[in-house]
């Protein structure tokens, strides 16, 4: 079975058409899938956010090897009931993080851990 790709969802500019109409600035978190994971290609201006429900529960985040045959998983990083963490902030298009399809993989150990990939407009974080 292969990694369910995740919907990356666009953020606002920092200046958008006001008024903002309903639900414009909303995000969505979706469950991640415990066996394959789940997959998103990167630009390098995404932000993952994680959020956990009940109990105590993990995420890997797959990496690939970096120009020095690194590999830098992040693994098991354990959020306790109701965490919210945060990663990628300007480094999603590092290398060691995404692999040779330009993908990132997550792979929770719950359907618990709950996931919101948000991409910042284009021209920005310049």
């Amino acid at each position: 079975m292969a990694a369910t790709v995740i919907t990356v969802q666009q953020l606002l500019s920092p200046f958008p058409t006001l008024p903002l109409t309903a639900n414009s600035a909303d995000i969505t978190f979706t469950a991640l899938t415990i066996t394959e994971g789940d997959v998103f290609t990167c630009t390098g201006r995404e932000v993952i956010l994680i959020s956990n429900g009940t109990g105590t529960n993990t995420l890997t985040i797959d990496s690939a090897d970096d120009n020095q045959g690194r590999e830098e998983d992040i693994t098991a990083y354990s959020l306790a009931e109701n965490d919210f963490a945060v990663f990628g902030q300007g480094l999603t298009n590092a290398k060691g993080w995404k692999n040779s399809s330009g993908q990132i993989k997550l792979v929770p150990s719950s359907a618990e851990i709950k996931c919101a990939v948000l991409r910042l407009p284009a021209g920005y974080p310049n």
